[in-house]
Order: C-alpha cells, then sequence, then structure tokens
C-alpha cells in the first residue's frame, strides 16, 4: 500500500483532496500547520493531523495542497525529506514554472489540474448538477504532467490524481509547459478576465433599465446556445447572418488587435511570475 502525506489538509483544496482519498487504497497521513483549518479538517472527516517530519521520510507520494505563494516555502522544507524514488504532486503548474522545486535528481515532481465539470456536462442528479466546482459528484476532465522523473511512475501517479478530483471521465497527459498555457493563461488571464467583462456587460443592460432577471434569463440562454454552436455541440449550427454581422462590429471595439499576446511564453511567464 502506497503511503501518501497531504500537505495542506485542512485548506480548500485539502479538505476536498481529504475527503476523496480518506477511505481509498493508501496509506494516508495529514499536515496542517494552520489550527483553525486543522480542527475544521479533523472535525469533518474523522482524521488526525501529524507532522510533516514524522511522515515525510517514508511518503511514496507528496501532496502540497497549499497556495502557490506558499509552495516554494513548503517544497524547500519538505522535499530534503523525501526519500529517494517518491514523488512530489503539485496541484497546477504555476510554482512549478515559476522555479518554486528545489532541485533534487532522485525524486519525481508530478503536477494535475481539474478542468472542473463542463457546462455541457449532463448530471442524473441534484448533488452532481450543482457540483460546480467539481470533485464531489460531477464528472470532470483532468490534465496531468510528469515535470521530472522515471517516465514509470506517471501512471500511478495519474491513479492518484483521478481519485483525488474523481468522479475523473478523462486524463489528458500533457507538458508542464502546455498546462501553464492552459492556467493560468487560457483559464484565468482570459476567460476570467472575458467572464467578468460579460457580467459587467449585464449589469450594464440592467442600469440600462433592464430589468435585472430579465437579462440574466436572456444572456445566460443565449450564452448557452453560443457555447453550443462554436464548440460543436450542435453539429451544422451556424450563427445567423446578423449575428455574424453583430459579432463583426463588436470585436473591433471589445478587444485589442494584440490581445493573443496573452499566450505568448514570455507573456505566460509574466502571469505566473505575478500570481506567485
Amino acid at each position: 500500500m502506497k503511503k501518501v502525506t497531504l500537505m495542506g489538509a485542512g485548506g480548500k483544496m485539502g479538505v476536498r483532496i481529504t475527503a476523496n482519498l480518506k477511505d481509498k487504497d493508501y496509506n494516508m497521513a495529514y499536515v496542517e500547520v494552520n489550527a483553525e483549518a486543522k480542527s475544521r479538517v479533523e472535525s469533518m472527516h474523522g482524521i488526525n493531523c501529524t507532522d510533516a517530519k514524522d511522515e515525510i521520510p517514508d511518503s511514496d507520494y507528496v501532496i502540497m495542497a497549499v497556495p502557490d505563494i506558499y509552495i516554494k516555502q513548503v517544497a524547500n522544507e519538505v522535499v530534503p525529506l523525501m526519500k529517494p524514488g517518491a514523488t512530489a504532486f503539485c496541484l497546477d503548474p504555476a510554482a512549478p514554472l515559476a522555479g518554486a522545486l528545489p532541485e533534487r535528481a532522485d525524486v519525481n515532481y508530478f503536477a494535475s489540474h481539474p478542468s472542473h465539470p463542463s457546462v455541457f456536462n449532463w448530471e442524473a442528479n441534484e448533488e452532481a448538477h450543482f457540483d460546480f466546482f467539481g470533485g464531489i459528484a460531477a464528472k470532470q476532465v483532468i490534465v496531468c504532467a510528469l515535470i521530472q522523473g522515471d517516465e514509470s511512475v506517471y501512471d500511478d501517479a495519474e491513479e492518484l490524481a483521478k481519485i483525488m478530483y474523481g468522479p475523473v471521465t478523462v486524463s489528458h497527459k500533457i507538458t508542464i509547459e502546455q498546462m501553464g498555457i492552459l492556467e493560468p493563461a487560457l483559464s484565468e488571464t482570459f476567460g476570467a478576465a472575458v467572464v467578468t467583462v460579460m457580467k459587467e456587460a449585464v449589469d450594464t443592460a440592467v442600469e440600462k433599465g433592464v430589468p435585472k432577471e430579465a437579462a440574466y434569463d436572456f444572456f445566460l440562454g443565449h450564452i448557452n446556445i453560443e457555447l453550443a454552436l462554436l464548440f460543436g455541440k450542435l453539429p451544422g449550427g451556424k450563427f445567423s447572418d446578423a449575428a455574424i454581422k453583430a459579432i463583426e462590429l463588436g470585436k473591433p471595439i471589445i478587444f485589442k488587435e494584440n490581445w493573443k499576446d496573452i499566450f505568448e511564453w514570455e507573456h505566460v511567464m509574466k502571469q505566473i511570475k505575478a500570481i506567485t
């Protein structure tokens, strides 16, 4: 039975991972230094948190479920304690790409991140339908990358990731650099910014006198069909001629000509350094 130590067991991601791993076929150890978070995870899941220095040396996996800004500090504390051949597990690519992981050739570095449940998910029950974040009941996809180490460790690390984020339907094997393009560049720097402006646009319609409920219902319904058209969920479907003309009018007003620069690697690294 593989031993897994979860760092940050009482944090936002930590409590979710604890819920998914505590009854699985792993020898689990939980570490949490924040007193409030420790009390929360222990009472929620009936587990006991222990000290990292007592758990890390014989762990096969060390999951670093801590915020990006603390990864470097935590990694520098725990990686030197890891046994040769063990795997340090990161939950997103920002910290590894920012150089937060200490150099140590005899350990493996692995990263995995959830996509979160798709807007096109079909879920049969209410719990799954409203599991927007994922990792509880709704199906989701994950991406995984072996940052450093022997390729032979990939399959077992990926299986751990599938359980952590389950239920998982697909796991995509990519590079850590590709993961950095997906997040923060695509999903946050671009996606979250655009969605934020979408919300501001709806609020502007309300300020112009449209009833709030009408604006929300109208906009969210149109976003649903527009996403379905663009992402291949309605084969053969296409925008109307009037909609195409509106898009041609809107894009140059809303977007700068160089907006795709955020996906150039120099800019991706600028984003990563900003959040770490």
